[in-house]
């Protein structure tokens, strides 16, 4: 394999390697795609405002999240069925995540249990939830993740239904579904559909709880002692309503374009959750990261942190652990090199004043004296 440069270039190697129902079902958006391609469009409208003639001999990376320190504020998102990327799967992005000493969060749809991923060795944790309409099966997933020492829930807020992903429907994905999830598997509950669709969307149609609202993220905080995540939050209001319903932290999230079309960029939606937020809890970003750069300008508008899923797919389609290896270090090394370019040396250095963005108003410059 020739020198890979940029975390980009893993996606082509996916597509080639890749059955094209696989690498379809990792890449594809709902619908027209827009808000796909926005994910990446909105952050080229940003803009640095670097800092110069500063000391930037030493930099620092390393940040909290949730009480744990990881060196950098980029982490893993949930992804499901990693063992169609490869035959090591989640077990690889375990081990390459605590390599980095960042954290990964497992999916609900995993293709290896909460106790593999913890076998692989230590590393800090987080596991994706959906709720079922089988309360029981809720629970058991959630004391298994807590048994395999997991250290919060990232509760998945936005798919009451399966978004329209009309790549998957032409592939017949129910074939991929006999790559079925462990974890559902093990608790004699997934059984994939024989369907005209994309067969998953008849599973979620027929498991998910569509009636989820905000009572059950207090009944959640009644079962289990982790902080909870509200992944899939996009306006101020359900800021605020995350908040309020307790909620630890939240994860701006639409679910990398493959739900709702035509919602923001997740870049977009940033400030005005963060706002929202009042730094009352941290506010996370989770879409469309490709660059180092990507990663300062969300820090920039408030996010605490960044969460990153197709490059990992890709890059562990691409060269299995050595690929995710090589996706979080590409990425560290571009954050730390515009952190030094921008003149910044530890992330509370990050401002707003860093960066211009196409929703800021002119700037007005000082008048000067003749």
């Amino acid at each position: 394999m020739e020198e890979i440069t940029n975390v980009m270039e893993y996606e082509e190697i996916a597509r080639q390697k890749l059955p094209k129902m696989v690498y379809d079902y990792y890449a594809s958006g709902a619908e027209d795609q827009w808000t796909l391609k926005e994910n990446r469009n909105a952050f080229s409208r940003i803009l640095f405002r670097p800092r110069i003639l500063v000391d930037v001999s030493n930099i620092d990376m390393t940040t909290t999240v949730l009480g744990f320190k990881i060196s950098m504020p980029i982490m893993i998102a949930p992804t499901a069925m990693q063992k169609m990327a490869h035959p090591d799967g989640e077990n690889a992005t375990a081990r390459a995540a605590s390599a980095a000493d960042t954290i990964m969060t497992l999916s609900s749809w995993a293709t290896s249990s909460v106790e593999e991923v913890a076998s692989t060795g230590p590393g800090i944790r987080f596991f994706q939830l959906y709720v079922y309409k089988d309360r029981n099966v809720v629970a058991q997933l959630v004391r298994r993740a807590e048994r395999a020492g997991f250290k919060a829930i990232a509760l998945t807020v936005d798919t009451p239904r399966l978004g329209r992903r009309e790549a998957d429907i032409k592939n017949r994905t129910c074939k991929i579904c006999k790559l079925h999830s462990v974890l559902l598997s093990q608790l004699c509950f997934f059984s994939p559909p024989q369907t005209s669709d994309s067969g998953l969307a008849s599973y979620v149609a027929g498991q998910v709880d569509r009636t989820l609202s905000w009572k059950d993220v207090k009944w959640l905080q009644t079962i289990t002692s982790l902080p909870i995540l509200v992944k899939g939050v996009l306006t101020a209001e359900d800021a605020k309503l995350a908040v309020q319903n307790g909620a630890a932290g939240i994860i701006v999230s639409n679910h990398g374009a493959r739900q709702l079309d035509y919602v923001p960029a997740t870049i977009t939606a940033l400030e005005e959750v963060v706002k929202a937020a009042q730094g009352r809890v941290p506010v996370f970003l989770d879409g469309g990261v490709r660059r180092g750069t990507d990663v300062f300008k969300a820090l920039a508008l408030g996010a605490s942190g960044v969460f990153i899923g197709r490059p990992v797919l890709f890059s562990l389609a691409a060269d299995g652990e050595a690929g995710v290896r090589k996706v979080l270090q590409m990425l560290r090394d571009e954050l730390e090199l515009t952190m030094a370019l921008s003149g910044c040396t530890s992330l509370k250095e990050i401002t707003r004043s860093h960066i211009a963005t196409d929703w800021d108003p002119p700037r007005s410059l000082p008048s000067s004296k003749l």
